[in-house]
């Protein structure tokens, strides 16, 4: 990066928020048929850059770490499979867990054409709760372990990373610490994560004072965000609601983002 692109930027733009006290309907891969009922709130959001030192999972739901990756195509299924284990052992050293298991990995990128299930996620929002959680750990382990293990401490982390430099749809994390439970409503994704037949359930959040807001400005495909999205403690910090958003600084000819994100359930 250039010296320039170094130095702090805070961006003030429009997020969407979820309507206080709706719930939302959302089909991933056919969004005309959504019923999410948003609306813009001017906010800032702040550069994460100057602070990383102070970022902690659980202090702030998220930290932005330099970690490079020798997997470079993300379509390929078995390179998928090898980055997946990869981000697994990055989430064990994290967090200290007894055993890590991943779902949900989702390349996206905002260029024409792109199908609904790949394109950037627009909204503030939380991807999953408990029930979620639960239905994937009963997916990926024998019934007896998934038990245990769901009888413990768990938690559910996003691992997000830019393909190539992000010039344009950036990606903004909030605070966890500043969301209130209260500011959260049920979401419903109808066909989500390579269109299985149940539904998943998460949160949206809704617009309050006090939530503040970050980004990772011209992020390189050697960074990843790893941020928690549930946890069953329920005095620790989670609930990290995330968007993508439009930076307003963006050149005209920005390329457009590409990302790979992975779903992660750290068992402690």
């Amino acid at each position: 990066m250039t010296k320039e692109a170094t130095l702090p930027r805070d961006v003030t733009t429009t997020l969407r928020h979820v309507k206080r006290g709706e719930k939302a309907t959302f089909y991933a891969g056919d969004r005309e048929r959504s019923y999410w009922p948003g609306e813009e709130h001017e906010v800032t959001i702040h550069d994460m850059r100057p602070i990383l030192e102070e970022l902690a999972l659980e202090r702030n739901g998220f930290v932005l770490i330099e970690e490079p990756t020798d997997v470079t195509d993300f379509t390929d299924p078995d390179e998928k499979a090898r980055y997946s284990r990869q981000c697994e052992a990055l989430v064990q050293r994290l967090t200290g867990a007894d055993k890590v298991v991943s779902f949900g990995a989702v390349v996206r990128t905002s260029a024409a054409g792109t199908h609904g299930h790949n394109q950037p996620a627009f909204g503030a929002h939380v991807d999953y709760g408990a029930l979620t959680v639960a239905d994937y750990t009963f997916d990926l382990l024998p019934r007896e372990e998934a038990e245990a293990r769901l009888a413990r401490r768990h938690i559910l982390i996003n691992v997000w990373r830019p393909i190539a430099p992000v010039e344009s749809t950036p990606f903004a994390v909030a605070d966890a610490s500043t969301i209130r439970c209260e500011d959260l409503f049920d979401s419903e994704v109808v066909g989500g994560l390579g269109g299985i037949d149940r539904s998943l359930w998460g949160f949206n959040l809704a617009h309050a004072p006090g939530q503040r807001w970050y980004w990772a400005p011209q992020m390189q495909p050697h960074e990843l965000l790893a941020f928690k999205l549930f946890d069953s403690d329920d005095d620790a910090v989670q609930f990290t609601a995330h968007t993508a958003f439009e930076d307003p600084g963006a050149p005209a000819d920005a390329a457009p983002r590409q990302s790979i994100e992975l779903r992660t359930i750290a068992y402690l």
